[in-house]
Parts: C-alpha cells; sequence; structure tokens
C-alpha cells in the first residue's frame, strides 16, 4: 500500500478516532466531552442487553437511540448478547452477531457494517463469520503502540485503550511533526479504545479530558468515526494510477487527497486528474 501518498480530508497528515464499548449511561459524559473538543468515534452495543428500564448502567434502546443518534457518531455491533465468538459454536457466533446487526441497524436505520469483538475474542473462523456477515471492519484489543494505516480491518489493532501507562508519550508522539523527504512520510492515525464506565470505576475521568484537550480542535487533525476512516482509506486503496504515473483515476464515490511526489493533490469522485509537471 502506497500510504506515503495517502493524506487525510483538507491534506491532514494526522487522525483521531475512538472505540468504546457496552452502550453504557457513563457513555453520555464521555461524548459531551468528545463534542466540546471536535473528536468523533464509534460505540459498539450490544443489542439483547439494552435495559429494560432508564436510569442503570445499561441504556435502555430508547436511551440509546437518543443519545448517539445525531451525535456525529456511529454505532457498531458488539455481539447482541457479548459473547466470546472464539469459544461458541460457529453458528450461535454468527446468530449473536447477525441478531446485534438486524437490531441495531432496525434502531438506528442506518446500516451498521463495523465490530469491536467482545471480550478481544476472535480466530481466523470468527473473522470468516463475520465476512459472510457484512462486516467490514471489526476492533480487536490487541493494541499496536503505533499511527499505522490497518491493512487487515477485520483484524483491526488500536493504538492503545485510554489507561495505557504510556498513553502521554503517545500523544507526544502523534503529535510530533514529520520532516524529512516526503517518501519517508506517512499518515498517522491515532485510535483510542476502552470502556467508558472504566472511568466512573477508576475515578479517572481526567485521562479522557485530557486526551480530548491535548488531541482535539486542532487544525492539522482529521476526527472521524472507524467508519468513517475504513471508507476513506478504501477510497484511497482503489484508486488507478497510468503506467507512467502522470494520470490516477478516482473510481469511489469521494474525494481523495494525497502529497504524490511532492505535490498535493485533491482527487475528485468519478474524475481522471493529471498529475506531475
Amino acid at each position: 500500500m502506497m500510504y506515503a501518498f495517502l493524506r487525510f480530508p483538507g491534506f491532514r497528515d494526522k487522525a483521531v478516532t475512538l472505540s468504546y464499548d457496552d452502550g453504557v449511561s457513563s457513555d453520555k459524559r464521555l461524548i459531551g466531552i468528545m463534542s466540546d473538543y471536535g473528536l468523533k468515534g464509534t460505540f459498539n452495543l450490544n443489542s439483547a442487553w439494552f435495559a429494560e428500564k432508564p436510569g442503570g448502567r445499561k441504556l435502555t434502546a430508547s436511551e440509546a437511540k437518543e443519545l448517539y443518534l445525531g451525535s456525529g457518531n456511529e454505532v457498531a455491533v458488539h455481539g447482541s448478547s457479548h459473547h466470546s465468538l472464539a469459544e461458541i459454536t460457529p453458528a450461535i457466533a454468527t446468530n449473536d452477531v447477525l441478531s446485534d446487526r438486524n437490531r441495531l441497524e432496525a434502531l438506528f436505520g442506518c446500516l451498521v457494517t463495523g465490530m469491536a469483538y467482545a471480550n478481544g475474542s476472535f480466530n481466523d473462523d470468527v473473522v470468516g463469520i463475520l465476512r459472510h456477515c457484512g462486516i467490514d471492519y471489526a476492533r480487536t484489543t490487541i493494541s499496536s503502540g503505533g499511527f499505522a494505516i490497518p491493512q487487515d480491518w477485520l483484524r483491526l489493532s488500536p493504538t492503545c485503550h485510554h489507561n495505557d501507562p504510556c498513553l502521554d508519550e503517545r500523544i507526544d508522539q502523534f503529535l510530533e511533526e514529520q520532516s524529512g523527504h516526503f517518501w519517508f512520510l506517512r499518515p498517522k492515525l491515532f485510535y483510542l479504545w476502552g470502556h467508558s464506565y472504566e472511568f466512573d470505576d477508576d475515578g479517572n475521568w481526567d485521562v479522557i479530558e485530557k486526551f480530548a484537550r491535548r488531541v482535539g480542535r486542532r487544525e492539522d487533525v482529521w476526527y472521524a468515526t472507524n467508519g468513517e476512516i475504513f471508507r476513506y482509506v478504501q477510497a484511497f486503496d482503489r484508486l488507478q494510477f497510468a503506467a507512467e504515473g502522470k494520470m490516477i483515476f478516482n473510481p469511489s464515490a469521494m474525494n481523495v487527497y494525497v502529497h504524490y511526489f511532492g505535490q498535493n493533490y485533491v482527487l475528485p469522485a468519478g474524475k481522471i486528474t493529471y498529475v506531475g509537471k
């Protein structure tokens, strides 16, 4: 993948996304913080675990719809019943994924094609099940510690959990300006994950507030949901280059930004762009 050429919208070379699990009432406070600092992310929900009555740790279906719909964030599958998919039969795993997807799509009125593995449980067979269920991207709990653009979207490794003891250092590395020849410059994606109830349990809401203050509201960062980043990178991956490299065809339905051999280009959707001198 020629990610040396990839730039996020506005020719930004950095992006931030969050991923939080289980559909809990403390997501309200988290979304408030995210909104204050322009952050966006994906909330992974267990539709069979919605509460029957409001006011508890788990949200009701109506509370979830009110909270997430229109917030600028997205919802994704987390398994209807939060099963460890690698530890159950393929039939039960398939049902856990598909039933969750069906309920969420009915509730929110949109396609739901993202996921986070409940309990971090997956294997090659589970990945195959997700493909058959129409899941495009799925987050693991295996932190990469880095900022590389994912290449296996069904085994998606986040940068780190919000309780990572090296979180401050990772933020420093992420925000550090890159220099040198363009060929060695790579776009950076900071992908943070966790459960918002952990901030209540651990008494450390200051961790996410500090993260938001440091990385939020920056001109050089694109803030997006997991799905928005997936679709944008997929559009970049579909670019077609002429043999001599002087034409680029963008067959996707969105504009793509590239830094191509030292020059910035916007590649309009469905168009050929002539590049180079």
